[in-house]
């Protein structure tokens, strides 16, 4: 017969339209209903799901990467980076730049002067993030860098990625408790 698959393509696409409509008659409210701002799909809904972009967003995994950022501490408000460069020597593009800083007679100090990311190139790998010795550099959740310009709009500097440990606490909670700790436990296994 002719026609067959078009009549059977047909009816999963009519099957998908009345499952929108059904699904929201069976979750009264609807699913859109006090929902401004995030925007939240579970693995249960079916049909379809529309998202106004730019005023409503999709609420994002934990787990999610994006473009790196480095880590202040919220007590004492000193850089976690050392400086160290393994993040550099790993990432793959190789779009990580770092100037170690230096002290008045010229030998170098643990601290970055100058710490370069450029947006355009990464590939959001999170290599950088898991070879890090010090947990200094996090996967952000940030994902709107669109730029008309790529340099020096998508090419970030250390003022630009560093952000307050509270913040990436906030981002990834399950993750930063681990962390925390494995932190503690050292402490106080070094203490012993």
């Amino acid at each position: 017969m002719f026609g067959l698959g078009v009549v059977k393509g047909f009816g999963v696409t009519l099957k998908r339209f009345a499952d929108t409509y059904i699904d929201d008659v069976k979750k009264i409210p609807s699913r859109y209903a006090g929902q401004r701002g995030v925007i939240d799909q579970g693995p249960e809904d079916t049909g379809i799901f529309t998202i106004q972009y730019p005023e409503e967003k999709r609420t994002l995994p934990e787990r999610f990467r994006y473009i790196p950022m480095l880590l202040r501490d919220d007590e004492t408000g000193e850089d976690r980076c050392t400086a160290c460069g393994i993040c550099a020597k790993v990432c793959p593009p190789q779009c990580i730049w770092i100037v170690r800083d230096k002290d008045e007679n010229g030998r170098p100090i643990t601290r970055p002067t100058e710490f370069y990311i450029d947006a355009s190139i990464c590939m959001s790998c999170g290599l950088c993030a898991e070879f890090c010795p010090f947990d200094a550099i996090k996967m952000n959740h940030e994902y709107e860098l669109a730029a008309f310009d790529r340099y020096p709009k998508l090419v970030y500097d250390k003022e630009e990625l560093t952000v307050l440990v509270s913040y990436y606490a906030k981002l990834y909670p399950t993750q930063y408790t681990e962390e925390e700790k494995a932190r503690a436990d050292k402490a106080e296994k070094k203490s012993k």
